[in-house]
């Protein structure tokens, strides 16, 4: 007892110590941001009131400008040039200089300028989702739920876990190389490039940027042209934050244009990151076979949402209308096929239709709304045609929420969150994504029956299960081909930022955010050293020294079986005839020396 005392002692003062130690804040600087262009009492605001037209019949590339504006009142918020793919090469140049000396920065470093990060977020929530939400037509709490929630995340993910995964891996060096050390080193690729989708503006940007710049790459990120105003002005609390932490200029850049600006990204870097569709991530994938880069694709989804009979209906029929209706009807990882008991299918569907009839559109600042615009041109009329086709095959309409006060000429930006019934698998809303607030409900009798239609599909991002008995719902999850599962609830497995995130199929391959996700930015580099360096080093035995003796082959197979056999007598006597053979040809050697 009076050895072990001292030791409590000193463990309980550690603890408090620490303890103590969390309560004093870190010093980290605050960043001043100019937001006066952003904001509605800004210049460019009162310059650009009037509404804007988007034109017809003609690319806005050949002007070399990408017009931005608010797609929930179509007012005008002001154009970014177009860059040409001499002018984005120039840009990738700059970053690969920056590069070099950011590589040799240290860990605190890069965690101070997390942590500056962090603390402009939280301090300028209100900003930023308003920023989000002017360029996107999302909501405020889509805002947030969407995009400051998961950046905060991954940002306190990277600070607590980010160099752990960082630094070198030592793994077992195998029977044959016990004199050996192994590792796994982890360093920076280079420039990192990425291309963006505009759903989730802030995030998109900070999330390949967050692990890019913490594993020590630069990046240079071509937003999309539906987000281009939102995500110039990120790029703008980026580089203040590099700078309070004196990183070099241009280790992160934005870029603005379209589809030739992509391709000359993908050209010039030396890894790509892709967020979209899979028919933009086939053309990736050709671009990158040029140069041979490695990428991630990160494209579309159509989620199932698998509800058993055993569940609290209006509990999961709240999730599931959030689920569906995820970002103002902008869902990446919503859930976009609704499959339910039998059982409950009517009790459900009643639920749905109940709390879908008090959704409210409108636009998101304007008023308290429950979803805003759709942010894509011509979206709206490509969902019309999908209820259409379902509607022709027999599916039918239940609920529809209401719009708001939404303005004259705007009407188009807008879908009303739509409940179908009686859909089947050869509609073309079951099997092509939607991206919008639409909700198919298709019954099912058996739990192979719903894994089977959940799988019957050209995508695999990820799923959602629902069950009173977990094991259940774990059982269903295991079976359906995807990337991520939530058990229970949705779209949790991103909020975890330790875990991967991708799909597979057509919903693309690759990961990121997690230990994957970080790694993905580095070169991955196996090194093997001598444990004992420089007294036992690696001796190439007699047998098998040029000229090769004789029994040469006779001594590889025994060495083999003396390292590898499954039976402990077998390689014990494979290892006594290696030991026979190298004193049989020590003795040789000596011989042939003393007749010399």
């Amino acid at each position: 007892m009076a050895f072990w005392w001292p030791l409590l002692v000193l463990a309980v003062a550690y603890v408090i110590c620490r303890f103590l130690l969390m309560l004093i804040p870190p010093n980290v600087p605050s960043i001043d941001v100019d937001a006066s262009d952003v904001l509605d009492d800004g210049n460019q605001t009162q310059e650009n009131s009037f509404i804007y037209i988007p034109p017809r019949g003609r690319t806005q590339q050949s002007d070399r400008k990408v017009q931005c504006y608010e797609p929930a009142t179509m007012k005008y918020l002001g154009y970014f040039p177009a860059l040409s793919p001499d002018e984005v090469k120039e840009r990738v140049a700059q970053a690969r200089k920056a590069q070099k000396m950011w590589a040799k920065s240290s860990f605190k470093q890069r965690r101070q300028f997390l942590r500056i990060l962090l603390k402009y977020i939280i301090k300028n929530q209100a900003l930023i989702c308003e920023i989000s939400s002017r360029d996107t037509g999302k909501t405020m709490v889509d805002a947030s739920l969407g995009d400051i929630m998961t950046t905060c995340e991954k940002i306190t993910w990277l600070l607590s876990e980010g160099e752990q995964w960082l630094k070198p891996e030592y793994r077992s060096c195998g029977r044959s190389m016990l004199h050996k050390r192994s590792k796994v080193e982890f360093h920076p690729l280079g420039v990192i490039g990425a291309i963006v989708s505009w759903n989730y503006p802030f995030h998109n940007v900070f999330n390949p940027m967050l692990a890019a710049i913490f594993s020590g790459n630069s990046i240079v990120i071509k937003v999309s042209e539906h987000a281009s105003w939102s995500g110039c002005f990120f790029f703008q609390i980026i580089q203040s934050a590099l700078a309070a932490v004196g990183a070099p200029e241009n280790l992160v850049d934005v870029i603005t244009g379209f589809a030739e600006t992509g391709e000359a990204l993908v050209s010039s870097v030396d890894k790509i990151i892709f967020v979209g569709s899979p028919a933009v991530g086939k053309m990736i994938m050709r671009n990158a076979a040029e140069t041979l880069i490695p990428i991630t694709l990160e494209l579309g989804g159509k989620d199932p949402f698998i509800v058993c009979e055993d569940i609290d209906v209006e509990h999961v029929a709240q999730i599931a209308v959030r689920a569906a209706l995820q970002s103002s009807g902008q869902n990446c990882a919503g859930a976009e096929r609704f499959y339910v008991h039998r059982d409950i299918y009517s009790s459900f569907v009643s639920q749905v239709t109940k709390i879908v009839k008090s959704v409210t559109a409108g636009p998101p600042l304007a008023g308290k709304y429950d979803m805003g615009a759709i942010c894509l041109q011509e979206q709206s009329e490509k969902l019309e045609n999908l209820v259409n086709d379902a509607l022709d095959k027999g599916a039918e309409i239940v609920a529809r929420g209401s719009f708001g006060h939404i303005g004259e000429g705007a009407v188009d930006q807008f879908f009303p969150p739509t409940v179908i019934v009686n859909v089947n698998h050869t509609m073309r809303l079951m099997q092509e994504e939607a991206f919008g607030p639409i909700i198919p409900i298709m019954k099912f009798n058996t739990d192979e029956e719903a894994i089977k239609l959940a799988n019957d599909s050209k995508y695999g991002l990820g799923c959602s299960v629902f069950s009173g008995s977990q094991r259940r719902a774990k059982e269903i999850a295991s079976q359906i081909q995807c990337g991520s599962a939530a058990i229970n609830d949705f779209a949790t497995t991103y909020m975890c930022q330790s875990l991967p995130f991708g799909g597979m199929k057509d919903s693309g391959f690759g990961r990121f955010a997690g230990i994957e996700g970080l790694r993905a930015c580095c070169l991955v580099k196996s090194v093997v050293e001598d444990r004992w360096w420089p007294f036992v080093k690696t001796k190439i035995p007699k047998p098998i020294q040029y000229p090769l003796a004789e029994n040469g082959f006779e001594f590889q197979e025994s060495l083999v079986e003396a390292l590898y056999g499954l039976n402990i007598w077998d390689r014990l006597r494979a290892l006594v005839n290696v030991l026979k053979m190298l004193t049989e040809q020590n003795s040789h050697a000596s011989s042939r020396t003393r007749s010399d």
